[in-house]
């Protein structure tokens, strides 16, 4: 039988199989060929891109905040300055109880529970505990022994001199940013620079730094230096606060100002604050009222209508105005002076301040030399005190026969406190208005001079015998005669002038029954080293500037004339129980005279207590060592001489009592 099987002629399949063979080689070689063109893309073209993303995943970039520069006084004592302290931070995801972890956090850092609660829950790897804690608040933390937390260093403003010069200098936030006064307006220099610097993160998502920390010159702020004198300073807002609190007012300016160089010496407010609890204070207390506030200033302007009137030849010093029996009709108003007056000379128009004599002499003078007058004295336009906000007042143009009298004695016109005591300064200084300012250099770490001020001359405003005749008036008014009789002193002659003005209701449209009272006076009258401007806002026991502002001002002004080494205008008087014959022996064996006071206290001190022995004017290790003779332990603040004592001399304390000394390096 044939066998058709093995007769049957093979298929022709061989030509497929090599096509299949080519094809998967094709295959093999496309796959072969894309994984090494990705891996050319990623290893070249993405490359950039994925170190990038890997280093994101272990490299962190770690800014160091620049430490903030130094506000100094203007004999190197510090206002402000910076330290490192401790911020506390936690991983939420690390706690085993995020609930009682944020109790026991509440109770010892003396936080809101639900607030804590509140940032731990919705936070997930980090959250602030609390920013710039105390050391026993660290230890606190870290005695809780809960897993997850870290502190990390932080620069924090601090101000020594607490409330002493706050409004000036102002303040700063948490985040180390100026908020309020010469922290906000020299933000840039006193910032400096923050440093970036690249560190790994560990598996628990700490930064550690591997580079060192860089040098802290390079990422630190420049030191601003102020014209400001702490001691000065000292004394304006204790005699400000005094008077402000026995008057009952609601508030209180005061300024000191060198007339010959423009240098603000002091600038105090009340209420004052602390900035280092900013927290704890209203927000009105923390306004620089005598730089940024403009008020209408009242029967103060008196003294630039008479000057401006002599100026310009429209009044001679000699005149007479009749001053209507203290009444005056003028258009559909009538002008009144607290006290009726007939005929007065423009010195006694100024003694007695009278409102109707001032508007008769702005009428003499004319609307469009008055309003000029006014601008040539500075008022209209800031003074640059590079203080955010500065308000510049107003003169608008007296129209109306009543708004030019009542703006010839400060009414329906604005000024801020620097404007006027820098224009009280114009007439101090013989007519030449200076620039006033209080930065007096800017300087950066390295040494080098960013920013320094100079005393500027902005005008001749009057002739220098109008500006000395004027002075001369103006010492008529602390005369007993005077309205401010509260401001004379026995050593030195003062000139000044009082000031007592309604203050605008803005509701009703015209004037309220509150005033603001104040004095603004100049010393030694015959070189007048200081210009001191004291202001009390609605005081309730007396109106009056003479009154209210003077003693305040009589207090800063002995202060300073002691601490700028001012010699007296007039040779002190002898006690009235000197004899006569003791002026007659020689020098030499002539006693010194003490106060009675002294001696016959130290003769009934009673055992176990002491009287304080003066030691006012003498040398600090002079004073030591008469304080230690006497069995009383000194305190010293500052150094040079000493300016001022407490307790005061001739007091009655126990035998070790602490006798606080404020010394001062006289100029």
């Amino acid at each position: 039988m044939r066998d058709f099987k093995s007769a049957r002629a093979p298929e022709p399949n061989g030509k497929w199989l090599a096509l299949r063979v080519k094809l998967l080689a094709c295959f093999f070689v496309t796959l072969l060929l894309a994984a090494f063109g990705r891996a050319v893309f990623l290893q070249v073209v993405e490359r950039d891109k994925l170190r990038g993303l890997a280093q994101d995943q272990y490299v962190r970039q770690i800014e160091i905040p620049a430490r903030r520069g130094d506000i100094f006084d203007r004999r190197g004592t510090p206002f402000a300055q910076s330290v490192e302290v401790d911020s506390i931070w936690v991983d939420p995801s690390l706690l085993p109880d995020v609930k009682a972890a944020s109790r026991a956090l509440a109770k010892a850092l003396k936080l809101d529970v639900e607030d804590v609660q509140a940032r731990l829950t919705r936070a997930r790897r980090f959250a602030w505990v609390k920013r710039q804690v105390t050391p026993r608040e660290v230890e606190a933390v870290k005695a809780l022994g809960l897993p997850g937390f870290g502190f990390t260093k932080e620069p924090k403003r601090f101000y020594p001199q607490k409330e002493l010069g706050a409004h000036v200098v102002g303040m700063v936030g948490l985040d180390g940013h100026g908020l309020e006064g010469l922290e906000l307006a020299f933000e840039d220099e006193l910032s400096g620079q923050n440093s970036r610097m690249s560190g790994f993160r560990d598996a628990k998502g700490r930064k550690l730094l591997v580079t060192g920390v860089p040098d802290t010159l390079e990422r630190q702020g420049a030191s601003v230096t102020l014209t400001i004198d702490r001691h000065l300073q000292y004394v304006s807002e204790k005699a400000l606060s005094r008077a402000v609190e026995e008057s009952k007012a609601v508030a209180g300016m005061a300024i000191v100002l060198d007339p010959k160089t423009g240098e603000i010496l002091a600038i105090a407010n009340h209420p004052r604050f602390n900035p280092n609890t900013p927290g704890n204070e209203a927000r009105s207390s923390i306004r620089n009222r005598a730089a940024l506030d403009s008020f209408e200033p009242g029967s103060t302007m008196k003294s630039f209508v008479v000057a401006a009137a002599l100026e310009h030849k429209a009044i001679k010093p000699d005149d007479t105005f009749f001053c209507e029996n203290g009444s005056w009709v003028v258009g559909k108003h009538t002008i009144h002076d607290t006290h009726p007056y007939g005929w007065l000379t423009p010195q006694k128009v100024l003694q007695l301040s009278s409102n109707i004599c001032a508007a008769k002499i702005a009428q003499q003078l004319g609307r469009e030399r008055l309003v000029k007058a006014y601008h040539d004295f500075g008022f209209g336009e800031r003074t640059g005190l590079a203080l955010p906000g500065e308000a510049r007042g107003s003169i608008p143009f007296p129209k109306a026969e009543v708004s030019l009298a009542t703006q010839s004695f400060g009414q329906g016109m604005t000024a801020t406190a620097v404007q006027m005591a820098a224009a009280w300064g114009a007439l101090a200084n013989d007519g030449v208005l200076m620039r006033p300012y209080l930065v007096s250099k800017v300087v950066d770490p390295d040494g080098v001079v960013l920013l320094e001020n100079k005393p500027i001359e902005v005008r001749q405003v009057v002739s220098a015998p109008t500006a000395r005749k004027v002075v001369s008036m103006l010492e008529s008014v602390v005369a007993k005669e005077g309205t401010a009789p509260k401001a004379a002193m026995e050593d030195y002659r003062v000139a000044g002038k009082t000031g007592t003005a309604q203050k605008a209701d803005p509701v009703a449209r015209g004037y309220s029954d509150k005033r603001l009272a104040s004095f603004v006076g100049m010393l030694p009258a015959e070189n007048p080293r200081a210009v001191i401007l004291v202001i009390v806002d609605e005081p309730k026991t007396d109106v009056y500037g003479g009154l209210v502002a003077a003693p305040a001002f009589k207090e800063i002004a002995t202060a300073a004339m002691a601490h700028l080494a001012v010699p007296p205008s007039r040779e002190v008087p002898l006690p009235s129980a000197a004899l006569p014959v003791a002026a007659a022996q020689p020098l030499a064996k002539a006693e010194p005279v003490r106060p009675v006071v002294e001696e016959a206290v130290t003769e009934n001190a009673e055992p176990g207590s002491v009287r304080v022995p003066d030691v006012v004017g003498q040398a600090g290790r002079e004073a030591v060592s008469k304080l230690l003779s006497s069995a009383l332990e000194p305190q010293l603040l500052g150094s040079g001489r000493v300016v001022s004592q407490s307790p005061a001399a001739g007091s009655l304390v126990e035998k070790g009592a602490r006798v606080t000394l404020e010394l001062a390096t006289r100029q």
